[in-house]
């Protein structure tokens, strides 16, 4: 009987408990999610990485891994203010071609991922499904480019992969905990 009754108590719990908040913004949060994953690999490589391998290239015709981090924080920061309409506060300035340091690059990274985070979380599903913004000469949704920049931060995270394996190192995606 006192099992009946626990069991009928459970029911009427749950059936009288609100059901949990949808997102208002299932688009954008998906969007904010992927960004978080990709930010946390490249911070982490970021870290990992010693100061002498931020000069590695595997070969002359590419960008070393400092060089990477440097794109990487450039294109943040282009992606995001296209995307959300706010100015690009690097708009004039090439980390890639002027950092060279590990920590500098690190900052500038870190610098660009908070200004990511913060034109992300101006954005709306509505918002960013339906107002269209200039890229590359062609019109896309702003959600479309802030899908655009996590697909180019995995694209250089997966450089970085192969520039750790060639270094022994393991990358961060492969380590776990993520």
């Amino acid at each position: 009987m006192k099992k009946l009754a626990l069991f009928t108590c459970c029911l009427l719990t749950l059936s009288t408990s609100p059901a949990p908040a949808q997102s208002a913004n299932p688009m954008t949060d998906s969007l904010k999610g992927v960004f978080g994953t990709v930010k946390g690999y490249i911070t982490k490589t970021a870290d990992q990485v010693t100061e002498a391998n931020y000069a590695f290239k595997p070969t002359p015709e590419v960008r070393s891994m400092g060089a990477l981090i440097g794109h990487i924080a450039d294109a943040n920061f282009m992606f995001c203010s296209i995307a959300s309409g706010a100015a690009n506060p690097m708009k004039d300035t090439s980390i890639e071609k002027t950092k060279t340091s590990k920590a500098d690059l690190q900052k500038a990274l870190a610098e660009s991922f908070a200004y990511c985070d913060a034109q992300i979380a101006t954005m709306t599903d509505a918002k960013g499904g339906t107002e269209m913004v200039d890229l590359f000469g062609k019109k896309h949704p702003r959600l479309g480019v802030l899908a655009l920049n996590n697909a180019h931060d995995f694209e250089h995270y997966g450089n970085l992969v192969t520039y750790m394996r060639l270094k022994g190192m393991v990358p961060p995606s492969t380590q776990g905990g993520m």
